[in-house]
């Protein structure tokens, strides 16, 4: 976000440079602005890819639960392993 002190240094910068030098300072302060937004749009993504996976991480779990039971009951083992191994590589295939 753009600091409050940004906004009063600007508007101090154009009550001194004046009018007629006001285009160049709002032009430094909105590229200023677009910085500062490039570089948070560029962390959200990467904390959005954590959250993500800890979803389907948790989701993950939440499901396997049944679906070992299911598998469990009705293919033994064999079903269990094919069920775990799902589950191993969408997340792996996800995280990566």
């Amino acid at each position: 976000m753009v600091e409050r002190e940004d906004v009063h240094a600007a508007i101090e910068a154009r009550r001194e440079l004046g009018p007629e030098l006001e285009p160049n300072v709002i032009d430094s302060f909105v590229e200023r602005i677009e910085k500062r937004i490039a570089a948070e749009k560029r962390l959200p993504a990467q904390a959005r890819r954590r959250e993500g996976s800890f979803l389907l991480t948790l989701a993950s779990l939440v499901l396997a639960i049944p679906l070992t039971g299911i598998a469990a009951t009705h293919g033994g083992i064999v079903a269990m392993i094919v069920v775990w191994t799902g589950i191993v590589l969408v997340n792996a295939v996800y995280n990566r």
